[in-house]
């Protein structure tokens, strides 16, 4: 079955963990191209595929989060697009069981839209556009836009996604928790989200990045009840800290299943982990919300 056809049966989808941590637990060095990998370490993006699958992942992520042109082109790979998002998606697939979702992730260009920005809409759209048909050719079953914080792109993403593949569309932005409550970098609500990119088209709408699990709890909640379609949910393992010179996340898989358990009972559809889960949180995860 599809994407829509599982969530439309009442199914709860869990997606993977965090591709970063990982692929910087394998030998990506700091500031390295995740990217490149594809190419360079194939063994090793598959092996993180594989593993997620292992671990109870119904839809795992493909390793093309900074794959348009825009960042490419900061190591000196903007003219391989094409070959390098292919090849990710074609990774997950290579490992990926009859059931699985292959999903194919666009994160941010690292650019702002004219006039904030020297970026026109149409080179923006342009830019995803080549990066989600590449998705497609490789074999992405959904293509998921993530942790953006300005609506503008957001939008375009979907656009860019709808317009030019056949595929089903995830959106999901980034808040932050202030005084006044939840809101993107660029000022946007989860309400605001919500409907902007439901009126875009997008498929499935939720938030990604930025928080540990009990902020989004607050975010799950607010998105829910502005939804009017499917939700999704993409935690970090808590906000980072350093102990003994060492990037930690401090939530262990225990702590965030508990919770992700909550989101569900609530009306979230599909939840997974971000920056600093592994393959034993989405272990934890599949048990408390699949049983």
């Amino acid at each position: 079955m599809t994407l829509l056809e599982r969530l439309d049966s009442g199914n709860v989808l869990v997606s993977d963990g965090a591709t970063g941590t990982y692929l910087q637990s394998h030998g990506l060095e700091p500031g390295g191209c995740p990217e490149e990998f594809n190419v360079t370490q194939p063994a090793t993006v598959r092996k993180m595929a594989a593993e997620y699958f292992e671990a109870g992942s119904d839809i795992v992520l493909t390793n093309s989060f900074g794959g348009t042109k825009f960042m490419l082109e900061k190591y000196g790979n903007g003219d391989r697009v094409e070959e390098f998002n292919t090849m990710a998606a074609q990774h997950v697939n290579a490992v990926a069981p009859a059931s699985g979702i292959v999903a194919g992730s666009v994160g941010p260009t690292g650019e702002f839209v004219s006039p904030l920005g020297d970026v026109s809409k149409s080179e923006m759209k342009d830019a995803f556009t080549e990066q989600v048909i590449a998705l497609e050719k490789g074999g992405a079953d959904t293509i998921v836009i993530e942790t953006m914080t300005a609506i503008e792109e957001a939008v375009l993403a979907v656009r860019s996604a709808k317009d030019n593949t056949k595929l089903p569309v995830i959106a999901t932005m980034t808040f932050d928790k202030g005084p006044r409550g939840l809101f993107t970098m660029m000022g946007i609500t989860p309400k605001e989200a919500v409907i902007q990119l439901e009126n875009e088209g997008a498929d499935v709408v939720g938030s990604n990045c930025g928080n540990g699990i009990d902020v989004m709890l607050e975010v799950a909640r607010e998105m829910r009840e502005a939804a009017s379609g499917y939700t999704i949910i993409h935690s970090n393992a808590g906000i980072p800290v350093i102990r003994k010179g060492q990037v930690v996340y401090p939530e262990d898989p225990d702590y965030m299943a508990s919770r992700f358990y909550r989101m569900v009972k609530m009306g979230i559809n599909i939840v997974g982990g971000c920056c600093g889960t592994t393959p034993r949180h989405i272990k934890s995860i599949c048990r408390e919300v699949k049983n």
